[in-house]
């Protein structure tokens, strides 16, 4: 199938409803505390999500990381487990499922994405090199600095403007690309760290002329790219959508594609995926795959489990199947537009055009009042789980971190609050309560206060760190 049946239905009939391609066989009962309760509960997590109880969040839009709820098929594969150590079957069938949907010939599964990679940057980086992006992630960019590498964000400019709507603003600027390579040598350059629908962006995604476009360049240079294929099936849905000559070709067919024109994957298996734990790395370079099969065993475990049961590794190999499937992918991406379009009809400033896994509020337009060393969209964050149990998170000032060489903040164009949505977990209705939430927190934004951070840990500072109200 090329595209997404909702898709041919609203050719031929215009407007039409469309519905999420599965049916609820089993739920998880869930309730929201009281304002003092929440209150407490927020006080008690230093104003930070991350430190929050799940059973004091009445809708979880942290993250879309390991909260997917997986199919049928998927929990029958969790009994067809072959808990060998060495050479377990379950192994067999995720790398042959990795081969056929994404095309590389070496696959190290890892307990989860920044296991793999932690592998690849170990593997191919010496101190010194540059590590060129479009955009950085948070964990990408640690791992790529703790073996020694300085990351350089080689997105386009749009990227950077919350309300600019080009269509594929994870593209890379070869302009960037050609003035880095004049400056550091390519034999500085070990990769260029590719990500689908950039998450630190809003969720943009890189286009096939784009990936073409770098492939030709990095050709010329002998330099490789490395793909971070997280969310690489909202990326095809993009191009699928709004690059002509893709329109009827399937996410599978555009993924596979799109997979071509890299030498490297890793994968956190928790998102496209649809699996609560795994990830993987995926290469074509022999040499590369046998340094990363070394490296596992020390700190993963096995080449043939790295990290994962075999019921995981059957688990994910199925969702790998499932997750590919075009009225999937499309019912995943309508479903962050509905949330995106409540808000922007309330003129509620977010991250446009909508990307594919989250809504990202503009806490800079949203609190134009507090200072980004205030952490407008910590606050937010903050702020939306005391009106309603809501727990999103922050992708700003905090999650930027601290210049290695200077100890400032960094401060990052973007300061952004993510509502990100777990897949096949919430309804429309679901979605109704956030975007009122978020309104009744916008309409009261001008009483709102910035926080202050009174705890700092040395790494990834978001996940840990406390804040007091100022």
């Amino acid at each position: 199938m090329s595209k997404s049946k909702f898709q041919t239905m609203g050719q031929q009939f215009g407007r039409r409803s469309w519905a999420e391609p599965w049916k609820i066989k089993m739920v998880e009962p869930i309730s929201m505390i009281t304002a003092e309760e929440r209150l407490k509960a927020c006080q008690d997590a230093g104003y930070n999500t991350f430190l929050m109880r799940s059973e004091d969040v009445y809708i979880d839009l942290l993250t879309d990381s390991g909260t997917s709820a997986m199919s049928d098929r998927q929990w029958a594969g969790i009994m067809m487990g072959d808990e060998a150590y060495a050479g377990s079957r379950n192994f067999y069938n995720l790398e042959a499922a990795i081969q056929k949907y994404y095309g590389y010939k070496y696959v190290v599964p890892t307990h989860q994405g920044r296991g793999a990679e932690h592998l690849i940057s170990q593997a191919t980086i010496t101190k010194g090199d540059y590590i060129p992006g479009n955009m950085y992630f948070t964990t990408t960019r640690l791992h790529q600095e703790l073996a020694g590498g300085i990351f350089v964000d080689v997105i386009i400019d749009e990227a950077h403007d919350p309300i600019d709507q080009h269509p594929f603003k994870g593209n890379v600027d070869l302009d960037k690309m050609a003035a880095l390579v004049d400056k550091v040598g390519a034999e500085k350059i070990p990769y260029v760290s590719l990500a689908g629908t950039v998450n630190m962006a809003g969720g943009q995604p890189v286009s096939m002329a784009n990936v073409k476009a770098l492939r030709a360049f990095c050709d010329k240079h002998s330099i490789r790219i490395y793909l971070d294929a997280t969310r690489m099936y909202e990326n095809a849905f993009f191009i699928q959508e709004r690059e002509d000559e893709y329109a009827d070709k399937s996410i599978a067919e555009i993924l596979f594609e799109f997979c071509s024109y890299t030498d490297a994957a890793w994968m956190s298996a928790k998102k496209d995926n649809l699996v609560n734990i795994g990830g993987w790395l995926a290469v074509n370079q022999a040499e590369v795959a046998e340094k990363a099969r070394n490296m596992v065993v020390v700190y993963e475990g096995l080449h043939t489990y790295g990290g994962m049961a075999g019921r995981d590794m059957e688990a994910l190999a199925i969702g790998i199947a499932e997750g590919v499937e075009d009225d999937h992918v499309a019912s995943r991406v309508r479903q962050v537009r509905y949330l995106g379009k409540l808000l922007l009809d309330w003129d509620i400033p977010i991250m446009e055009p909508v990307g594919g896994h989250a809504i990202f509020v503009d806490a800079k337009r949203f609190y134009n009042h507090i200072p980004q060393d205030q952490f407008p969209a910590q606050t937010l964050a903050a702020q939306l789980y005391l009106d309603s149990g809501v727990r999103s998170m922050e992708r700003g000032v905090v999650s930027a971190g601290r210049d290695p060489q200077t100890g400032d903040h960094r401060y990052p164009a973007l300061e952004l609050t993510r509502l990100t949505i777990p897949r096949r977990v919430y309804t429309q209705a679901h979605m109704d309560v956030v975007a009122e939430s978020i309104k009744a927190v916008y309409d009261a934004r001008e009483q709102t206060k910035g926080l202050k951070m009174v705890y700092e840990p040395e790494y990834l500072r978001f996940f840990q760190a406390r804040f007091e109200p100022i």
